[in-house]
């Protein structure tokens, strides 16, 4: 029979704030003649943190999801305020029982009670993460890195991770990685620690070079390799075009890893140029700043790329395009993906390329580069790692034309 509603409510309310004997609840619906709720649905539940127990409240509008943990001492006031929303249907399951209440047309409550059993009471809610790169590696505290680059690292390394048998399979008791470009060294630092390990449980030493063009950034670089006691790692200062970190002439001075993180614009194009012309096995770049293709776009009038911000993003995503198809024409396995999520930077693209040890087939590689012709045709551009690959393009050109004269 119909109840008094805010005695209901007032019931509802001890059994959310009795959190050893709550399993969970959820609030649905709307009652009639009212406005919607804030959120569609809520589910509360007690979790265990790390911080202690807490009541959570998940809420859900379609495909939007929201989650808030409310320390327990203080959940009162985020109780009050979802049974204050205007829910049609309240669900509580307790370790004892289930009680449901649902408000009617008059806006009283119809409560009806069952016995149940349900675990009840906080569980655990923190997960271990499973991190590839520590974010409590003392390397962080030397490099004062913040949460953010290391999330971004992290991502960074858990690409390379899955690729570097084919670098640890070679002959050799030595890898050798650079980073191009290497800046702060949040990565150089982290691929060094990650490599490192690999590298030792299949017997081999790794030596890893941090190379900038700022001596100032490349001493900092050295001084925290020294403190945070990182063997084999080193810095050397250089530009992406020109140096040598293992150095030149001579067995064992191409590197078997190219990193580049957020090298920007046609620094990134150099980063590749260098990897290919080292003839390294395993290239990840996460380009930046595609200021290059932007500016030879920006008098084309097609409404593709008629507003800046649309000519930036399609620059983007023409400029890491025709760098793929270079790297394949060039003898390299390319596979552009995601790296980490937007939210965390929006330059997350990354260009992962592994070196096959020959190059396409005749008529594959004809039909790549009819693919890079028509596209820098179409669009009026030269692009960078083509203009300075372009010795080895042409190579690749004479001999696909051989080819097919051979099979006339």
């Amino acid at each position: 029979m119909p109840t008094d509603l805010t005695s209901a409510l007032a019931d509802v309310r001890t059994l959310l704030l009795d959190t050893p004997h709550l399993a969970r609840a959820v609030a649905a619906g709307r009652r009639k003649g009212t406005e919607a709720p804030a959120a569609e649905r809520v589910e509360v539940r007690p979790v265990l943190l790390k911080a202690g127990p807490h009541l959570q409240f998940t809420a859900r509008t379609g495909p939007v999801v929201s989650t808030r943990n409310v320390p327990v001492d203080a959940a009162g006031a985020a109780v009050d305020d979802l049974l204050a929303e205007p829910y049609g249907n309240l669900h509580v399951e307790t370790a004892t029982e289930v009680v449901q209440v649902r408000v009617t047309k008059k806006g009283d409550a119809q409560v009806h009670r069952a016995a149940a059993r349900h675990e009840a009471g906080p569980v655990g809610h923190d997960k271990a993460k499973n991190r590839i790169v520590d974010p409590g590696d003392p390397m962080f505290r030397v490099l004062g890195a913040g949460g953010d680059k290391r999330r971004q690292v992290e991502a960074f390394v858990r690409q390379l991770a899955p690729l570097t048998g084919t670098v640890l399979s070679r002959p050799g008791d030595r890898l050798r990685a650079v980073d191009l470009g290497c800046g702060n060294a949040y990565l150089t630092f982290a691929a060094h620690r990650w490599l490192g390990d690999a590298a030792q449980a299949r017997g081999k030493a790794l030596t890893t070079v941090g190379v900038d063009v700022r001596e100032d950034v490349v001493a900092t670089g050295r001084r925290a390799a020294a403190e945070a006691g990182l063997v084999g790692l080193e810095f050397a200062v250089g530009s992406i075009a020109d140096a040598e970190p293992f150095g030149a002439g001579h067995a064992g001075s191409a590197p078997d890893v190219v990193m580049a993180l957020h090298a920007c614009d046609t620094a990134t194009d150099e980063a590749l140029a260098r990897a290919v012309r080292w003839g390294a096995p395993l290239v990840l770049a996460a380009p930046c700043c595609h200021r290059d293709v932007q500016r030879q776009l920006h008098g084309n009038r097609a409404p593709l790329v008629r507003h800046a911000i649309l000519r930036e993003r399609f620059a983007d995503v023409l400029t890491d395009t025709l760098r793929s198809l270079v790297l394949q024409l060039l003898g390299y396995r390319v596979e552009v993906v995601e790296f980490i999520d937007s939210a965390h930077t929006p330059r997350n693209a990354m260009i992962r390329a592994v070196r096959t040890g020959s190059g396409p087939r005749p008529a594959a590689r004809a039909e790549l580069l009819a693919e890079l012709d028509d596209l820098t045709r179409t669009w009026g551009v030269s692009p960078a790692l083509a203009r300075m690959l372009e010795p080895e393009l042409a190579a690749v050109r004479t001999a696909t034309g051989e080819a097919a004269q051979a099979a006339l």
